[in-house]
């Protein structure tokens, strides 16, 4: 036997002796090909299997993930150069300085990946602790194992809301519609049912089965598991089917600073790498310094101060109760200004209420609360708020015992209606509730039952007007109706749902949460907006939206967004404040609108039909209580529906932002002073100002305390407003502080070259040990816009700067100097040079106070 998903894959077919693919053999012969049968595995079997299979997962992890972590160090187009750099100096017999080089490049890259990988465990631990879980039949019984965790031969069982754990082959279904977007790129739902499909059908058209990775839309499956981890279609051909996601505000900025850097760094490296070969220097010499030149300007440390920064912070939020799914979303959480939500559960209590059950004339019914009773107790599919609250209200009557299932239509949310057909001492009926509208439509054409009247024009005005009062007064309706079948009809299906006759109506109460008229008034004074996205319809939407303080003037109902254009839906859906009696296939198209206005926009849902928009937005934000394939789509997950929670982790996320900035604003701007120094000093001087091992040296240095900025604390203005990227701003702070920087290396260089007739060698060890001191500074005081000693640093980065500060003075005394070509400074010397340091530090605080004055001045 093979249990290979692959096309090629065969079983012997008993009956004809021929070989079939799974999805073309009888489920009596598949059974038996699995050893498997209908009531699933045995947990001996299943661990023994778990064993011989795997994890079901379709990623590698632990050393493959390790060594991929490590190796994305060494393919930076910058260490290749150097590596490159390296075997040249190397074959032309510059040995020593190609071996200290190596040394230096590998020791960076070696600092990046225990950062990195390190980040990148820590959050892997996060997001096990809400893994995905399915609905196995072990030892006869039903019971929810981790995903991982399913082998072949398992038996599954499947609702609305669940993601596909494996490939499958269905063994019984009712009305089951899944979504294959992710693995064929079809919008629609995909209906699917037993049986057999031809040997030759391509994955989009084998209908008896389901696939690792898609999603059940509706209805309700039990399948058998054929396939598992890397041998599912999803996992061979998945290069081609990983949705694409929408680039987010957090990477197009990245994006666009790469840009930056890579222009200014290929003009300087061009300019002195020429003018060096023209004022004829050796060409090697001229070749690494140029190439050392574009190290030193390029923050090459950033992809692990990132992963430092945002690890540090998932850490941080997962204390709060907000797990981190995708580490870029901490960013777009600093930068979010909209917030899309829907109302129940975020804005409300969540915990719905039974009021009462009314007939059609708006009276107490009993016959009415045994109906719904009967429905909310004996459907199978979608769990929902609903029901529940039905069956606590603890008022179903005693009569429920006399009645059997007979058949069941499950909840769509094209129909919006879930029947249950009943068998009792008196015939059939169907018991059919749901939205209002929907049941009416429904009951177009009913006559009157034997406890109602006909559902005519002057009843109909009557109930309308009598369904708008309760929805401004914050009730929810859904409506309750049944039909009588002959007692012999036992199979139903959709088409049944017509004729019906209305019975009367559910109130339920879902009251405000408590506190949240505070908490989005928090939210508001940290600059974000909150615009509602709900299926309700308009007048209870804006009576919650009134009673909790959000604006309610403007509201577009999901009618009005069907007619519109893309274009038409951009221009009003950022002067909309509600968005009422949405269709959940619309969600997306408000969500893509509002990020075309250049909004970043977080989206928190937990439904079914919410995993397109929470795909789509910059932030996908959902609970620990949805339903899996909301969960998987989002990028964060709260543990409890809390906006307090969410606020606390929007400030987490601002200041793992501001962090962020601080290396990428510091390391830009020191490193281009010093690049400009030293650019400038090649082509004047009869030497090269620094050797190549030097400037490598002196950025891996550097970069040490640059680690701690993860840990450093953030003004509290930070906090209060989006995070954006703005490349502007990084260029004007790069332009106004790195030339201060040369400002002092040139004051440095006119003292070791005039006053003191430094040698070569003490040159470049008197400059080394400036230049490295005044990017430390630089890091202490710009770090901040307050003043430098008022806003201290975290404990770990002053300690780490301080550490590194004592070694760049102490470097050329220790035995090992000669090798990177440094000599012992004379104390006089090294004493101007500190007091140059000193005069830096001082015109740094000065021209910070000004820059910061100038801009908080524009931004106002």
């Amino acid at each position: 036997m093979d249990n290979s998903a692959d096309s090629g894959t065969t079983y012997v077919d008993r009956s004809t002796g021929n070989q079939r693919p799974y999805w073309a053999l009888p489920l009596p012969e598949l059974l038996r090909e699995l050893k498997s049968k209908p009531s699933g595995l045995t947990s001996a079997e299943a661990k023994a299997r778990l064993q011989v299979y795997g994890a079901n997962t379709v990623d590698a992890a632990g050393d493959a993930g390790a060594f991929r972590t490590l190796l994305k160090q060494f393919v930076s187009p910058l260490v290749l150069t150097l590596i490159f750099a390296a075997i040249v100096a190397a074959s032309v017999g510059e040995l020593h300085d190609a071996l200290i080089i190596g040394c230096i490049v590998l020791a960076s890259c070696l600092l990046g990946f225990t950062q990195e990988y390190g980040a990148s465990r820590a959050v892997e631990s996060l997001r096990k602790s809400i893994s995905l879980s399915a609905a196995v039949l072990r030892d006869g019984t039903e019971r929810a194992v981790p995903a991982a965790a399913v082998v072949p031969g398992d038996v599954i069982r499947l609702s609305a809301g669940s993601l596909v754990p494996a490939d499958a082959v269905i063994l019984s279904s009712r009305d089951l519609n899944v979504s294959e977007a992710a693995l064929t790129g079809e919008t629609f739902p995909v209906g699917k049912a037993p049986g057999i499909s031809p040997p030759e059908a391509q994955i989009g058209n084998r209908l008896n089965c389901i696939f690792t990775g898609t999603s059940v839309r509706s209805g309700t499956a039990t399948a058998l598991v054929v396939a598992t981890a890397g041998k599912t279609e999803f996992a061979t051909i998945a290069h081609a089917v990983t949705r694409q996601l929408p680039e987010t505000e957090f990477s197009r900025g990245i994006r666009r600073f790469g840009y930056l850097m890579t222009q200014i760094m290929l003009a300087i490296v061009l300019v002195v790498f020429v003018a060096n070969l023209l004022l004829l220097r050796p060409l090697i010499d001229s070749l690494l310094f140029s190439l050392a030149l574009a190290v030193g300007l390029t923050p090459e440390l950033l992809p692990a101060i990132i992963s430092v920064t945002l690890a540090r912070g998932a850490r941080v939020m997962a204390r709060e109760g907000v797990i981190i799914r995708r580490l870029e979303a901490m960013e777009n959480l600093g930068s979010m200004d909209l917030l899309c939500t829907d109302k129940t559960g975020t804005l409300t209590e969540g915990v719905i209420q039974l009021n009462s059950c009314v007939d059609i004339v708006g009276e107490a019914s009993v016959r009415v609360r045994l109906l719904a009773s009967l429905n909310a107790s004996l459907q199978t599919g979608l769990k929902n708020p609903l029901d529940d609250a039905i069956l606590a209200s603890g008022s179903a009557p005693e009569e429920m015992a006399h009645y059997r299932k007979v058949d069941e239509i499950p909840y769509d949310f094209a129909r919006k209606r879930l029947s249950v057909v009943i068998g009792g001492e008196d015939g059939t009926d169907l018991i059919c509730k749901g939205a209002v509208a929907n049941v009416l439509a429904a009951c177009a054409s009913a006559k009157a039952g034997a406890t109602t009247r006909p559902l005519d024009a002057p009843l109909h005005d009557a109930i309308e007007k009598r369904y708008r009062k309760w929805s401004e007064d914050g009730i929810r309706v859904i409506a309750i109706a049944t039909r009588r079948f002959p007692p012999e009809k036992t199979r139903f299906g959709k088409h049944d749902e017509a004729g019906l006759c209305l019975e009367g109506f559910l109130l339920f109460l879902d009251p405000p949460k408590a506190g949240v008229k505070e908490a989005l008034a928090g939210l508001k004074h940290r600059g974000i907006h909150i615009k509602v996205i709900s299926g309700d319809n308009r007048y209870v939407v804006r009576h919650l939206a009134e009673t909790i303080g959000l604006k309610s003037t403007h509201l577009l109902s999901g009618s009005e967004i069907a007619a519109m254009s893309t274009d038409a839906l951009f221009a009003r859906a950022q002067k909309t404040d509600l968005f009422v009696e949405i269709d959940p296939n619309q969600k997306e198209r408000i969500i893509k609108a509002l990020r075309r206005a250049r909004h970043v926009v977080g989206y928190l849902g937990d439904g079914i039909n919410d995993a397109p928009a929470l795909h789509e937005a910059d932030i996908g934000i959902s609970v620990d209580s949805a339903v899996d394939v909301a969960r998987e789509a989002a990028d964060i997950v709260l543990l409890r529906r809390d906006l307090d929670v969410l606020a606390r982790g929007i400030d987490d996320g601002r200041r793992t932002f501001a962090n962020t900035l601080k290396y990428i604003s510091i390391a830009t701007s020191a490193n281009f002073g010093n690049m400009i120094s030293m650019a400038v000093a090649s082509l004047f001087l009869p030497f090269l100002p620094l050797l190549a091992k030097q400037i490598l040296l002196n950025n891996l240095l550097a970069d040490v305390p640059s680690m701690a900025i993860a840990t450093d604390r953030v003004e509290h203005a930070d906090v209060l407003r989006p995070r954006r990227w703005n490349i502007a701003a990084i260029e004007r702070f790069m332009l106004c502080f790195g030339p201060i920087s040369s400002l002092f290396d040139f004051l440095t260089f006119g003292f070791l070259m005039f006053l003191i007739g430094a040698t070569v060698d003490q040159f470049r060890t008197g400059w080394f040990v400036e230049s490295l001191v005044t990017q430390l500074a630089t890091m202490l005081i710009v770090r901040t816009a307050a003043a430098s000693w008022k806003s201290r640093p975290s404990r770990l980065l002053f300690g780490t700067t301080m550490l590194i500060g004592i070694v760049a003075i102490a470097l050329p005394y220790l035995p090992f100097a000669g090798t990177f070509g440094f000599v012992p400074l004379p104390l006089p010397l090294l004493g101007g040079l500190l007091g140059i340091s000193l005069v830096f530090a001082v015109t740094l605080e000065i021209a910070k106070r000004l820059f910061f004055h100038r801009s908080n001045g524009k931004h106002a």
